[in-house]
């Protein structure tokens, strides 16, 4: 019976990561309360620890990163991703090439989406965030192209389609 058990849950979770990564990011910048300067939200203890803590895993300082990222702290967003133990995730380079991007440094910000991409196609949010990069770059032909991929993976009505729409339209968020 344990083994049956440990099966269902390992294809639970192999069926719902894709999903939740086509469907975006988990607003973590909106959920994740503030730290003091040098200390990271760590989602075991639910309490902000120092950033160099050996407890904190790469997954907590990765969410934390995009928060500060969100706030408009790139460079300490960036800093934080710089000491992840494995910065070879999807998410990590979604979030490095935000932070690079929003920094002004948008042709380096789209290389990391790249990688972001190639290691999970169907992640939505890097495809929003390298539709908007192309649109700062005036290429909204690339941008469309993003918008589609979008459009596959989780339709019309999620969030990162309707936030690349409005780029692509004058309207970026932010």
């Amino acid at each position: 019976m344990r083994k049956l058990t440990s099966a269902c849950f390992m294809l639970i979770v192999l069926v719902q990561a894709p999903l939740a990564l086509a469907m975006g990011d988990n607003n973590t910048d909106k959920t994740t309360p503030d730290c003091p300067k040098g200390q990271v939200y760590d989602s075991v203890s639910k309490k902000c620890v120092p950033d160099k803590s050996g407890s904190l895993s790469d997954l907590d300082k990765t969410n934390y990163a995009y928060h500060l990222a969100k706030k408009g702290e790139y460079q300490a967003a960036l800093n934080l991703l710089d000491s992840l133990k494995d910065g070879n995730t999807a998410e990590a380079w979604n979030y490095r090439g935000y932070a690079t991007r929003k920094l002004g440094r948008t042709d380096e910000g789209i290389g990391y989406y790249q990688r972001s991409l190639a290691l999970a196609p169907n992640y939505a949010k890097a495809r929003e965030y390298l539709g908007e990069a192309w649109m700062v770059k005036g290429r909204p032909d690339l941008a469309g192209e993003q918008l589609k991929a979008i459009a596959a993976i989780c339709g019309q009505d999620c969030e990162e389609y309707r936030d690349l729409q409005a780029a692509i339209n004058g309207h970026p968020e932010s």
